[in-house]
């Protein structure tokens, strides 16, 4: 027999019955029931009872073990009794009559229970992860982690596509976050960047005549932490394809995803083909560029019907309206509620009114609408008896953030949420330029290797905030997923595009020499995307937080508590790197 087991934790059944077994794992939990020991015993694979009678070694033994001590043991299987068996577990049917028991790895009193979810705080687990990971969630979390990478990969190779590496120490580049640097021991006062994406690279592959890449790519940004997004590094899937216009890069990840969603989605729904969504309606209809479809409700922008109207709370203002249907059994409970959950949002209040018999509104504000107000809004939002309306008014990206908010959850509460779906968008046509509201500078919008629509020409006429790129986000229950772009390929267009955005010829040079030498000797037109890996998973598992999906995430402070990282350097270090610290001073 194997010095540790001849069968893992979670394979045994009935027909094993009356078979000598050995078996190795972690004490999960322990019972003790007129002296009879009952103990579940753990391992990757899943969880078996064993049974250790009195007067026996094992009962001594196992009696004494303090909880997640690995052990082996030696035992025969046996039959539960018909009102012992359990449904809810694949070794329900039988146990382990242990004859010998072996402790593999003593385990000190645990911080926290691994078998039910006490409640511990999220410093601990990640101070514990070791130990977090064995609990049931977090394994089944890794687990589905490593299913989905593995189904990727073979997807893509079906695809066509080819799995390339690129390099991790590269130069900086404005990706639009704060690179992590490296210092060259070589090469004193210079730096390395760890990669934000493989953007360049993947790029220069296609520029080589690879045609189609893709990698699961580590990616590093020194950026604050979110609930959709990890602090410090991070996995996507990056692709790349040459000889392709949008359309071609939607096809085979919208296959992609929907295979992906429906493999390992739980019998949820993926709901295809995928809508296009310009950024613009995107904004306006549901109050962001990463529209919740599950939420059936739009906004409707109304702003003409309040311009120069004699309600100032209104009168010339950015207005949106929302209206939600089968509201006349509402109380004003419902009204308070959601006006509560606008101000949690940002907002001074929420405005409303309901539609009664004859299209008659009544409501806070109904006494100062007119009588024309009335009438241009029941036709611009269709509005029948049972509707309530709300609405927001100030300056459109604030209401878009309020109404886009208060739009998902009034439809959550009057049943206009549709739950076990996976509801797709690509979100298109974004601004390549956008203005900084605190300097006035024009500033790449999205991603500065993106084409613009219109290419040269529309760069050297067009006001450059009407100026549309060759973007697109692809959004899953409001959730961006990915970012990615038809790429510029042609240095007089890349030289343009950047001299908008405040850099000169000779800084693009300095900056991006290699990719701009490789468009001058023959760069095919390309694009590409890159949707997280953290993200999908994340959506697959029902997780709320990306963190749960990570073996070993940092924490919200991009702190890892497990390794003690960030850490000193000793002066040595610093000095062979060519280093000198200058600490902030103590406030």
């Amino acid at each position: 027999m194997h010095r540790y087991r001849s069968h893992n934790c979670g394979e045994l059944r009935a027909a094993d019955v009356d078979t000598d077994v050995r078996l190795s794992g972690w004490l999960h939990n322990r019972r003790d029931l007129g002296g009879i020991l009952f103990i579940d015993l753990r391992d990757h694979y899943g969880l078996v009872q064993l049974v250790a009678r009195p007067g026996t070694p094992a009962n001594e033994a196992l009696g004494s073990l303090t909880k997640e001590t690995v052990v082996r043991i030696d035992g025969k299987v046996s039959a539960r009794g018909a009102d012992n068996v359990n449904p809810d577990l694949p070794t329900g049917e039988i146990e382990i009559e242990v004859t010998d028991v072996e402790v593999l790895g003593a385990a000190d009193q645990i911080p926290f229970t691994i078998n039910a979810d006490d409640g511990v705080n999220e410093e601990k687990r990640l101070e514990y992860r070791f130990l977090d990971l064995r609990r049931e969630r977090m394994h089944r979390n890794i687990m589905l982690r490593t299913a989905v990478i593995s189904a990727i990969r073979h997807k893509m190779v079906t695809l066509g596509f080819n799995e390339m590496a690129t390099p991790i120490l590269s130069a900086t580049s404005p990706e639009g976050a704060r690179d992590f640097l490296v210092p060259s021991r070589l090469h004193a006062g210079k730096f390395y960047a760890l990669p934000q994406a493989p953007q360049q690279f993947k790029q220069l592959l296609m520029i080589a005549g690879f045609d189609r890449y893709f990698q699961i790519a580590p990616c590093f940004r020194d950026e604050d932490a979110r609930a959709d997004r990890s602090p410090g590094e991070f996995y996507q899937l990056d692709i790349e394809m040459s000889f392709v216009e949008q359309e071609d890069v939607f096809g085979p990840v919208e296959k992609l995803m929907t295979e992906l969603f429906t493999e390992f989605g739980k019998g949820r729904t993926v709901t295809s083909p995928f809508p296009r969504i310009p950024f613009r309606e995107a904004m306006l209809k549901y109050g962001s560029d990463k529209p919740d479809l599950r939420a059936e409700l739009e906004l409707v922008d109304v702003s003409d019907v309040f311009a120069g109207s004699g309600f100032k709370a209104f009168a010339d203002k950015h207005v949106r309206a929302l209206a939600v249907p089968d509201t006349a059994d509402q109380s004003r409970k419902f009204f308070d509620q959601l006006g509560d959950f606008a101000v949690q949002q940002g907002a001074k209040g929420l405005a409303w009114v309901r539609v009664g018999e004859e299209n008659a509104l009544s409501g806070p504000i109904a006494k100062f609408l007119t009588e024309d107000d009335v009438k241009a809004l029941v036709a611009a939002l269709d509005l029948k008896p049972g509707h309530a309306v709300f609405f927001g008014a100030g300056e459109f990206d604030e209401v878009s953030k309020i109404m886009g908010a208060v739009r998902v959850e009034a439809a959550k509460r009057v049943g206009r949420f549709v739950e076990d779906e996976f509801r797709f968008c690509w979100i298109v046509d974004f601004p390549m330029f956008e203005k900084d509201e605190d300097t006035g500078k024009i500033e790449f919008s999205h991603n500065p290797f993106s084409m613009p629509q219109g290419g040269l020409k529309a760069l050297e006429t067009k006001d450059p905030l009407d100026i549309l790129a060759w973007q697109y986000d692809i959004v899953c229950n409001g959730t961006e997923l990915s970012s990615g772009a038809i790429r510029n390929h042609e240095p007089e267009v890349m030289y343009k595009a950047f001299a908008i955005a405040g850099y000169d010829k000779e800084t693009v040079e300095a900056e991006f020499g290699g990719m701009l030498r490789a468009f001058k000797f023959g760069a095919p037109p390309h694009g590409g995307i890159a949707p997280g890996v953290d993200r999908i998973v994340m959506l697959l598992a029902d997780e709320p937080n990306i963190r749960e999906t990570i073996a070993f995430p940092l924490n919200g402070n991009a702190q890892d508590l497990l390794m003690g990282a960030p850490s000193e350097v000793e002066e040595a270090r610093l000095k062979e790197l060519h280093l000198t610290l200058r600490k902030p001073q103590a406030k």
